[in-house]
């Protein structure tokens, strides 16, 4: 029974010996270059982020300017409507002191 134990023991580990001969003879990289190639997505990364920040916060700007100048014509539109609604008034309405017509005096 221990003779058994033994030889999968053995078994085992050269398992894990062929396991990581392989592992390091298909390995794409070296540690080092592995880190590196991390390193430099990572920065990509940072730099892809920024940009597009950047670009949403111009966006946004661009958007918030159009909308102050909607609201700023429409403001002066509205303004002139009133203007034109009291101009209006003040044509058709009687005088104040003024007898109405049609009533007697």
């Amino acid at each position: 029974m221990d003779n058994n134990g033994g030889a999968n023991f053995f078994y085992f580990l050269t398992g894990v010996g062929i396991g990581a001969l392989i592992g390091v003879l298909f390995a794409p990289s070296s540690g080092e270059r592995t880190r590196e190639v991390i390193a430099s997505k990572a920065e990509e990364g940072r730099d892809y982020v920024v940009r597009k920040s950047r670009e949403v916060r111009e966006q946004a700007t661009g958007y918030v300017e159009r909308g102050k100048e909607a609201l700023t014509e429409q403001r002066d539109h509205l303004a002139a409507a009133v203007d034109a609604g009291k101009q209006a008034y003040r044509s058709e309405a009687p005088p104040r002191n003024a007898p109405e017509q049609g009533s007697p005096a």
